[in-house]
């Protein structure tokens, strides 16, 4: 039967702390969010496993490096209010409930939205709303928000999400090109949203996000 304390534990000390993540309130949320709840029954003996794990069609549970590291670079305070953006089982939302004041969790998947909720508040999570509709609408109606966060790649960023952030929010997201990524950074100024590279890292691109789409990254 695996030790999944020690599997946390584990994960924090070989794949996070090594990616120069040793921020508090991140390393203790991932000590603390028992992570094989929120993957298939199936899949909970690989949940610290540092791969991403797949959940649906070109939709995974981030490996935990790459996870990690994006709430490095966000930077969540406690009186912030996050939009989490492709939540899967929920997760992600978990994680950032720890570090913010709330949390609006989208997920388009209806079986897996409905999970996350359950699974949310059988955990204890009390603040965190999980609704079920397409990742690029975002969630208009709960913003603004201080941070967005994508939990998968994207080629391009839609207005309609960015227009979320408050002035000074920051927006998280990987940006896919290719086979090759890398997480990005964007802070909502008057002229719009300045990006910046934080580090190297790929992922399934999220549905809404591809090329297709008339809209510009940044």
């Amino acid at each position: 039967m695996t030790d999944f304390t020690a599997a946390r534990t584990t994960m924090v000390d070989c794949q996070v702390r090594p990616s120069d993540v040793t921020k508090y309130p991140i390393i203790d949320a991932l000590l603390t969010v028992e992570r094989e709840e929120f993957v298939p029954t199936a899949k909970r003996g690989i949940a610290y496993m540092g791969e991403h794990i797949d959940l649906a069609p070109n939709r995974v549970l981030l490996e935990p490096r790459t996870f990690a590291k994006m709430l490095d670079v966000a930077n969540i305070q406690p009186n912030e209010l996050v939009l989490d953006l492709g939540c899967g089982f929920g997760y992600s939302s978990a994680v950032i409930a720890r570090m913010a004041e709330a949390v609006v969790a989208i997920e388009p998947d209806e079986k897996m939205a409905s999970e996350a909720a359950e699974l949310l508040s059988s955990s204890g999570v009390d603040n965190v709303m999980v609704e079920q509709g397409e990742l690029i609408d975002g969630a208009p109606k709960h913003g603004p928000y201080c941070v967005i966060m994508l939990e998968g790649a994207a080629e391009q960023i839609p207005a309609a999400i960015t227009d979320q952030l408050k002035p000074g929010g920051r927006i998280i997201a990987i940006r896919q090109s290719g086979n090759t990524g890398h997480c990005k950074i964007g802070y909502k100024h008057d002229h719009g949203i300045d990006w910046r590279n934080a580090f190297d890292a790929t992922a399934p691109i999220l549905p809404g996000f591809n090329k297709e789409q008339e809209f510009t990254f940044g």
